[in-house]
């Protein structure tokens, strides 16, 4: 008698024997069986699960295939943002990389013949394919997202799960409860040239490279068309996880690989920079014959406390760095260069090129930067010239091949007026000061005066506004920005927050539900704060940080429209151009117009309040008169002047005897001062200057501010888990707006962690520590103290 095994018990040794065999071949490169067997073992899995469909689970091998097509990608937040890393293009850049991080760790640093202490790194092939986020609860796959823009990506689990050597549920055991993975979906070269081939026999589209081949598969709403690319997965960390994990960074990798992840073949720890440079140098040797595509090497320090310690910049990690292959070249004929107009009217040209193949990607635009750049290389259009993708992403003109230049070239000449709207076509001017004298000279930009009148710089203008980091205005795409510019509905910000019912829905792709979704989010974000609000304003040069600066720094909009050029130069990386930039558009007549457009039509800013701490009296007489660049003036000349007077009225009415007095201030100086302050104009000038100061409170003879006025100064807050009334971006301006430092780390210095659900390793270290843990409703409770709503 045939016994005729339980189909439940008998997919389940199926299923078991599948993921080892997809683990030997995958992860560890060693196939255990034929093709031929493998194939029967699935093809008999998946005729049982037929069978009996009551039996198949999530993880089966057979659920990888691709099923309906999907209408759209919802976006994912990433609860650990997925930055980008600085780069490295030369041996020096590197040793400066491993300076930085050996004096932010206070390890010695020793001298020509002793390297000091060496830090230990962790080196990996930089993988050239997509960045991807996998989340695994409880071991296994819940969803797969896309970078993104580092903050939010794009979900597309379905299509991750076709992936092969992605496991949909780990190996092993003592995996954390929740395991975010990250690393990067590729394609070989053999993959992407069998891809091409089957396309270019079936009459398809080809792909320029692995790169942009592996992208798009990824992203293709109907995931049984992923399913068919050949894709491959390597990680090479992890975000979020809530549990316990190896502490440096070649442990969780090979921790990782354990649990049925695959990680480089590559991968080394290496001591010291200079082992970081030896392996570079052999991977770039080996560059070629690798299975795929790398444009460089990434290290990484590997303790994670000490990565923690080091913490990050803006958009990137002080302990990891990317050190890029040389770009690759190419010869191709220039013919002919068109002029953009960018949103801040910035007219630029672009060179059109005989389209030709630069490491593995077709050219036929290039950036020229400006005419500065283009008088430099003596650039003609007809002209044979050497194009380099820089970094290996944009390419570039780098050099003209004069000997093959031909008779008809032509000269590259700035267009008197606008390509788009006709407006006049002027050089930007660049106002330096120094040594008591102004000097006026031409800038390498060159600008519409068209202003919002001009369509390309509104509808930039208009984009910008509405993005995410600024007015976070959802369901305003390019798109339609453009429908509404076109149709003459808005000509400036401001006309965003006048759009009727009877407007929107006469636009197209929209109804009733649509309109009404688009006018509520247009309504919402009249609530904004100031450091958003300035961003949205897109002043030339000033991006997030800047913004951010300036509203934590001079804390109302009136001071950050009044302030002066030199005023704005005594906050910390405010230089003379950045300073002009914002000078200059808030003397713009236009430009106040729209803001206070903006403000009449229920635009308000959420935080505003006093100037902060650490700038109340916060620029002296000496720094001040020294920041006049007074010929023969020194600082420390400036040092015995200002301990000498202890004004600035008395040293403008200091008669040549009072100013001898000053110890070491010789006559050149004593006559430059004298004749400085007797130009009534730049006496007039100085004395606004310190006028200014006075009314901000960051005068020398100012106040100290009171801890009453910004109470969380000094402290260092960090956000964990989920938060649900607002998001962590706005926790974070708010506590910024109150003194805070909000840091990405948990320390003994920490003084607050916020626990959102599905905090985890922070919230354990602050229990570790001691460090004072709050809840959301805590956090609001404390900033509707402070009159702050999410």
């Amino acid at each position: 008698m045939t016994v005729i095994p339980d189909p439940a018990l008998r997919a389940k040794e199926l299923r078991e024997t599948i993921d080892q065999h997809n683990y030997s071949y995958y992860v560890l490169d060693e196939p255990t069986v034929p093709d031929a067997e493998y194939d029967r073992l699935f093809t008999e899995l998946r005729a049982l699960e037929e069978a009996n469909p009551d039996i198949i689970t999530p993880d089966s091998p057979t659920q990888r295939v691709g099923g309906m097509a999907s209408s759209a990608f919802g976006q994912v937040r990433h609860d650990v943002p997925m930055l980008s890393l600085g780069n490295a293009f030369q041996e020096a850049d590197m040793r400066d990389f491993d300076r930085r991080v050996r004096r932010s760790l206070d390890l010695p640093e020793g001298d020509l013949l002793d390297q000091g202490t060496a830090v230990a790194y962790c080196c990996e092939p930089k993988l050239d394919g997509l960045a991807l986020s996998l989340l695994y609860e409880n071991g296994v796959l819940t969803r797969g997202a896309t970078r993104g823009d580092g903050t939010t990506g794009e979900d597309i689990t379905a299509n991750v799960r076709t992936v092969r050597n992605i496991p949909l549920k780990l190996r092993g055991e003592g995996w954390p409860a929740v395991l975010e993975v990250r690393g990067e979906v590729y394609m070989t070269k053999a993959g992407f040239e069998r891809l091409n081939e089957s396309a270019r026999e079936t009459g398809g589209k080809t792909f320029a490279n692995p790169r942009n081949a592996a992208a798009g598969s990824l992203r293709q709403l109907d995931s049984g068309i992923t399913a068919q690319r050949p894709l491959e997965f390597c990680c090479y960390g992890v975000g979020r996880f809530e549990g316990e994990l190896p502490n440096t960074q070649v442990g969780i990798l090979h921790r990782l690989r354990d649990w049925g992840l695959r990680i480089s073949r590559e991968l080394k720890l290496v001591e010291g920079i200079d082992g970081c440079l030896d392996y570079y140098r052999d991977i770039g040797e080996r560059r070629n014959s690798l299975p795929y595509e790398i444009d460089g090497v990434v290290f990484k320090v590997n303790d994670l406390s000490w990565q923690r310690e080091l913490g990050f910049r803006a958009r990137e990690p002080r302990w990891a760095i990317a050190h890029k292959f040389p770009a690759s070249e190419e010869m191709t004929e220039l013919l002919d260069v068109e002029f953009q107009v960018g949103r801040t009217g910035a007219v630029t040209p672009v060179a059109r090129l005989k389209p030709v193949q630069v490491a593995g990607v077709t050219v036929s635009n290039a950036t020229l930067h400006n005419m500065d750049e283009v008088q430099r290389l003596g650039v003609m259009i007809g002209d044979t010239v050497i194009i380099r993708r820089a970094g290996d992403v944009i390419p570039q003109v780098m050099q003209v091949v004069t000997d093959l230049r031909p008779a008809d070239a032509r000269p590259v000449l700035v267009p008197e007026h606008c390509p788009v709207c006709g407006s006049a076509v002027e050089r930007t001017q660049l106002i330096k000061r120094g040594r008591g004298k102004q000097t006026v000279t031409e800038g390498a930009a060159y600008r519409c005066v068209g202003r919002l009148a001009c369509k390309a710089q509104l509808k930039q203008a208009i984009i910008h506004f509405v993005s995410r980091r600024a007015l976070d205005i959802d369901g305003l795409g390019d798109k339609i920005v453009e429908q509404l510019i076109e149709r003459e509905m808005i000509a400036s910000p401001a006309d965003l927050y006048a759009l009727t019912y009877d407007q929107v829905i006469t636009l197209e792709g929209f109804a009733e539900v649509s309109t009404n979704n688009l006018l509520l989010a247009i309504q919402q974000s009249k609530q904004v704060s100031l450091a958003r609000f300035i961003y949205a304003l897109g002043i030339p040069d000033v991006g997030e940080e800047t913004a951010k600066l300036l509203a934590r720094a001079l804390g109302t909009l009136e001071r950050i429209s009044q302030a002066r050029e030199e005023v704005l130069q005594f906050l910390p990386e405010i230089g003379a151009e950045v300073a002009h930039e914002i000078t200059a558009f808030f003397e713009d007549e236009h430009n106040r117009t729209v803001i206070s457009k903006l403000l009449e039509r229920g635009v308000q800013l959420q935080d505003e309040g006093q100037l902060a701490a650490e700038f109340a009296a916060s620029v002296g007489l000496d720094e001040f008169l020294a920041r006049l660049e007074i010929p023969s003036v020194a600082r420390t000349s400036a040092q015995r002047l200002a301990e000498r007077f202890g004004s600035l009225t008395a040293i403008i009415e200091a008669d040549w005897l009072d100013l001898k007095q000053v110890e070491r201030l010789n006559e050149k100086a004593i006559k430059s001062l004298r004749e400085y302050f007797q130009q009534p104009e730049q006496r007039q000038q100085v004395l606004a200057i310190e006028q200014q100061l006075r009314d901000f409170g960051m005068h020398w003879d100012s106040p100290k501010a009171r801890g009453a006025e910004l109470p969380l100064s000094g402290q260092t807050w960090v956000l964990t888990g989920t938060l649900e009334a607002f998001s962590r971006d706005i926790a974070k301006d708010h506590l910024e707006s109150l003194g805070a430092k909000v840091a990405g780390s948990v320390s003994a210095k920490t003084h607050c962690v916020v626990a959102g659900p599905g905090a985890g390793s922070k919230l354990a270290k602050a229990e570790q520590l001691g460090v004072a843990v709050m809840d959301e409703a805590g956090l609001l409770e404390l900033l509707a103290g402070h009159g702050l709503k999410p």
